[in-house]
């Protein structure tokens, strides 16, 4: 039974590079880059306004106050978009907007607060307030000089980082392929919900978690029908997804029972079966197999444990995949609100709740089947074997929300 960290390390080596396609920046939010994008200008492009008022020089006005209001000459207006072409003058102002670019030989603005017109002048502007060198202006290159690094090869691309790729004038970006992950259920006793339940059946839930979970990791996930407990139904939903799919994931028939099939069926059908139990709780039953130049994640069909597995050995390997560095889940540390025990053998990844104040409590029962807890909780806590970790211990919090 291998440990996690050696599960994800023999997942992670065989999985083949990214392939590369290009897409707009439009499309690209939660995109893996395919390589590190530089700035081809400085940002921002040039001095500008950062509020409505008045470029002027700095030493013009700067005994201007209520009392002693200094008056300038009104030598243009420009508006954003628009350029003065002149140079300003001892004595002078140029109204401007937010945005608008700072004339030549201005050093400074004056918001409009500060300022009053003369009836009697029109083509005069009193100024109630000085103002210091460079005070109001948003300088050239401020926030980000030409050739500076912008998002680095294999970022997610987040949707801050595309508006900083937009705002330096990139249209399209190099991303990863998404994978197209099938997601196959087997048991007799599933129906889809909605259907009618005979005695004995459950409605199946994993396939609904676990596609909005491969979506989540940046693949696209293919639904099939739910499929039977014999040799026959489980070989044939395995063919039809391998043939149409990157990889399966599949929840159910994994463990060591006479109707697990999963296992069996792989193997008879040429694919190659890396391993299939990893020491943790829940979720031992994991299966990881090659088939040519896809592959095969076999789940637990109890909830807690597909979503567990899914979480710590699936998401990163479809990161990956798609050429990201970094395919930990998304971490902090946390103070228990109350204990969390686990007097098992195996490390056990617990669910919890993190609540507004910041407290990590436990989300209820435990246990692989209940489902009640799993939607309570939007973290877990990896508790060692034969610990109890009391309340006030800090701890990292893993979140997939």
């Amino acid at each position: 039974m291998l440990e996690l960290e050696d599960a994800l390390k023999r997942i992670l080596a065989v999985l083949p590079g990214p392939r590369i396609e290009v897409i707009p920046l439009g499309a690209a939010a939660g995109r893996i880059l395919s390589d590190t994008i530089h700035s081809s200008v400085d940002l921002p492009l040039f001095d500008n306004s950062a509020m409505d008022g008045y470029a002027v020089r700095a030493t013009d006005v700067a005994t201007a106050n209520e009392n002693s209001a200094v008056r300038l000459r009104l030598e243009g207006r420009v508006e954003a978009g628009g350029w003065f072409p002149g140079e300003l003058t001892a004595g002078g102002c140029v109204r401007l907007f937010t945005g608008s670019p700072l004339p030549r030989g201005a050093d400074a603005v004056v918001m409009q607060e500060d300022t009053r017109s003369d009836a009697a002048k029109r083509g005069e502007i009193l100024v109630t307030a000085a103002a210091k060198p460079w005070e109001n202006v948003r300088l050239k290159g401020e926030d980000v000089k030409q050739g500076a690094k912008l998002a680095e090869k294999g970022d997610r691309l987040t949707v801050s980082q595309m508006s900083l790729l937009a705002a330096a004038g990139v249209p399209r970006i190099g991303a990863g392929c998404r994978p197209v992950i099938g997601v196959v259920a087997t048991g007799s006793e599933l129906r889809e919900p909605g259907q009618s339940l005979a005695p004995g059946q459950i409605y199946e839930s994993n396939r609904i978690g676990l596609s909005a979970l491969i979506q989540g990791s940046g693949a696209i996930p293919r639904v099939y029908p739910l499929v039977a407990d014999s040799p026959s139904a489980v070989r044939e939903g395995l063919e039809i997804a391998l043939s149409q799919c990157d990889a399966v994931v599949t929840s159910g028939g994994v463990s060591v029972g006479e109707m697990d099939f999963i296992k069996t069926v792989f193997e008879e059908a040429g694919g190659q079966l890396q391993f299939w139990r990893v020491a943790i709780k829940p979720g031992r039953p994991f299966v990881f197999g090659r088939y040519r130049e896809k592959f095969l994640f076999g789940l637990p069909g109890n909830p807690v444990s597909a979503l567990v597995t899914f979480l710590l050995l699936v998401r990163p390997a479809l990161l990956r995949w798609q050429g990201a560095q970094d395919v930990r889940l998304p971490s902090h540390a946390g103070v228990l609100g109350t204990a969390l025990a686990n007097p098992g053998q195996r490390r056990h990844f617990m669910r919890v709740k993190v609540d507004r104040d910041g407290n990590v409590l436990s989300a209820g029962i435990q246990a692989s089947h209940v489902l009640s807890s799993l939607a309570t909780a939007n973290g877990l806590v990896d508790v060692p074997p034969d610990v109890t970790l009391p309340a006030g211990t800090t701890v990292n919090v893993m979140r997939w929300d």
